[in-house]
This record gives structure tokens, sequence and C-alpha cells, in this order.
């Protein structure tokens, strides 16, 4: 709390599409002080401790993560120093200053046998190295945090700022007469705005603690979301013909990280607790790309 008495908010990794989104979407009464992953490198205990010593925020956002899914498995300690230590160095720091922590998780921390929406509790059993760095983050953040810390999961996030799968579908679209995308990958496309504002709720409800799951409503495969890009791209004027999309397994796609094959998160709880019902993919999916059209 600011010695003004107004609460303040302190993000870690606020220069990525979510950190961006939720600087931009603070309620008027929360004070905002964002770090970009070059400004406080969590992997820096003390400048992650200076930091939080100085502000002394109300609730710290940790968005910051080492994303490479596939060049975490040649770089693993890497991931690890980010979304392993990294968790816990934040962690730790709100424990000591005070601070309510909201770390952000994935999906990936799941194998995604189980065929049905994960609940918060469901057995995390990661892929990849990516996956498991976060796990560790979670545990760190079980360990270390302050006892009313919140592990959010979310998955599949798309911005109109950023690099995601909406921008390089689009790209592609642009580029080439055809595209071959996975068809047997199944989650939630999800809008980081919708994220964002789910994380001001929870910021609002300081009793909610816990794992929470956070994504758009409906499913759909990484080619369903192609096929929805193409269609409302074209309809938008962002892209200017069509061109043909069509299914792939996994296996015809090389990658270096496994993938979990239907990663869908149970979302009740959180809707629940913050009395916030999320849209569905589609609809976010097109406020992203209107937002394109604006510039």
């Amino acid at each position: 709390m600011s010695i003004s008495g107004e609460p303040v908010a302190l993000v870690t990794g606020a220069g990525g599409q979510l950190g961006q989104l939720l600087a931009a979407l603070a309620p008027p009464e929360w004070t905002v002080r964002a770090f970009p992953s070059g400004s406080l490198d969590v992997r820096d205990a003390d400048a992650v401790q200076a930091a939080l010593l100085r502000d002394r925020p109300t609730v710290v956002f940790n968005l910051a993560a080492y994303t490479a899914v596939d060049a975490a498995e040649a770089h693993p300690s890497e991931a690890e120093a980010v979304n392993g230590r990294g968790a816990a160095n934040v962690a730790d720091g709100a424990r000591r200053v005070g601070a309510r922590l909201v770390h952000l998780s994935t999906d990936f921390v799941f194998d995604g046998c189980q065929g049905r929406p994960y609940l918060p509790d469901a057995r995390p059993n990661p892929l990849n190295v990516y996956g498991r760095t976060k796990l560790a983050g979670e545990q760190a953040v079980q360990r270390s945090g302050p006892a009313d810390a919140v592990i959010l999961r979310t998955q599949w996030l798309h911005a109109t700022r950023g690099r995601n799968f909406v921008h390089a579908m689009l790209h592609a679209m642009r580029e080439r007469p055809e595209l071959g995308v996975v068809s047997d990958q199944v989650g939630s496309p999800t809008s980081a705005r919708g994220l964002a504002a789910a994380l001001w709720a929870l910021a609002g409800r300081p009793t909610v603690g816990g794992i929470l799951h956070w994504a758009d409503a409906g499913v759909a495969s990484w080619y369903d979301f192609a096929v929805a890009i193409q269609e409302e791209g074209l309809a938008l004027g962002l892209l200017d013909r069509p061109v043909r999309v069509h299914p792939i397994r996994t296996g015809e796609l090389p990658a270096a990280a496994r993938r979990p094959a239907f990663s869908v998160l149970d979302t009740a709880d959180a809707c629940r607790a913050l009395g916030v019902t999320p849209e569905h993919w589609r609809v976010g999916l097109r406020e992203t790309l209107a937002g394109l059209t604006r510039g």
C-alpha cells in the first residue's frame, strides 16, 4: 500500500501482450508500477526485493516467464531460471513485504491425456521443459509465497499487440497460398484483454486464493482457430484473399517440445469466485482482430 493509501499493483513481465493490457485496463483507483523484463529481471533476487521494498505494492502480478516452448528444450537452464527460480524470488519478495501475489501459469502443466477439462486440483504431469519449469514456479509460489497467493492458469493467449498465433496466421495467410495447421491439439483460445479483466477482478477480491483457471469459453483445435482467424480477417478487411487451410496431425509438424493433446481448462471455480463469465473465444478473437483494423 502506498503512503497515500491508494492501492499499488506491481507488474513483472509488463512488456508482453498481457502486461501491456493489464496496465492499460487498470481501474482508476489503482496505481500501476509496470516492469518489463529489461527493467526488472526476476532472476535477480536482490533487484526484485529492492523494487518491492521501494513500491510496497498491495498486489504483485507475476507475468514474467520464459515462454519459448521449443527453445526451452535446448535451453532448460534458462527456462528454469525465469519460470522456476524467478517465480520463487517474486514469491519470497511478496511475502516479505506483505503483498498479495497473483502468479500466471499455464495449461502446459498437464499432459492432455484425460480427455475432459482440467479442474484446478487435477494432477499436473507436464510433457516438456516449459511445462516442467512453470510447474516448478507454481510449487515455489505455494512454498515461499504469501498465504493468500493465487496461481492462475491460462492458455492460448492472443492480443492485438505482441507475438501470438493470430499474428502468425495472418502473416502466413498473406504470404502463402495454403497452410497446414494442427487439428489434434485442443484448447480454448483466450483473449488477453479478457484475462486482464479477470486479473483485476482478482485484485479486488483479496479473500480469493489458491489455484484457479481462466480461459475463454468454448473449445477449438489450432486448425479451428486458424479457420476462424481467416473468416474474421476476411470480414474485417485484414486479408484480401482466402487461402486453403487444411488440417494436419501433430506428427506432421516437427517440433522440439511435446504438446498436450487436450488441455481445456475448467474455469467454473474462477467464474464463481470472481463473479465474471468469460466470453466465447470467437468474440475475443473478433475483438483482437478489430483492434488491428484500428492500427
